[in-house]
């Protein structure tokens, strides 16, 4: 295999959360906390990709610290309730790399016994670390400070390890840490956010199938 580790987002990238559990709990807040604006879910998902969602909360939005644990609550009891379905194809690729001796990760911006769950929902091997919102906000993506404690508990190099991920944060973490980058763009066709990924990124998929042929379709 090209690497040993894969170091994976969550939300859109394993699983299809945002068009069916994300937005529309983030919908929900938003009519009580902004009732006179109107999001739409392509909207949704480039204001999680620029200026990404902590800062579309407070820079954009203005929302208070007590609208912020406002929205945060109703997310998760959303999140708690629905689980999200895997996209095809993954979880061929996750049980190949891990019969293969390979290392998974997962740095994600969801709760890691959210992860978890979905992982053991959809029959996924479980991963060897898992770094999620729980975590203090210095260390959330795009700090590169998940990456940094996946090299040093597992002894990789930074050209050991791989990172896989929908969104632009994801990508600084990986540019700062020196670790080949791959852009998932199977969960949406937004042609701003494509762009910038085809370009920035050393990888870019369209489809899950892309990904297989990187991964294993290396030497």
């Amino acid at each position: 295999m090209k690497y040993k580790c894969l170091v994976l987002d969550h939300d859109d990238t394993i699983v299809n959360s945002t068009a069916t559990i994300h937005y529309p709990a983030f919908i929900k807040s938003l009519k009580i906390l902004r009732p006179h604006l109107t999001l739409t879910l392509e909207e949704y998902f480039y204001y999680n990709f620029e200026p990404g969602f902590s800062a579309f909360c407070h820079d954009v939005l203005h929302l208070t610290q007590e609208e912020m644990k406002f929205q945060t609550q109703n997310w998760l009891t959303s999140v708690d309730q629905n689980i999200p379905l895997v996209y095809e194809g993954i979880k061929e690729i996750l049980w190949d790399f891990k019969n293969a001796g390979g290392y998974i990760c997962v740095v994600s911006h969801s709760m890691k016994e959210n992860i978890i769950r979905d992982y053991k929902a959809n029959h996924l091997p479980m991963p060897d670390l898992v770094f999620g919102w729980e975590q203090p906000a210095q260390h959330r993506k795009p700090s590169p400070w998940p990456l940094e404690k996946i090299k040093e508990e597992f002894q990789l190099s930074s050209r050991d390890m791989v990172m896989i991920d929908d969104l632009k944060p994801a990508k600084i973490m990986a540019e700062l840490v020196g670790v080949d980058f791959i852009g998932a763009g199977w969960a949406h066709e937004i042609e701003p956010i494509r762009h910038y990924m085809q370009e920035a990124c050393i990888y870019y998929c369209k489809n899950v199938n892309e990904l297989k042929k990187i991964l294993f379709d290396d030497e």
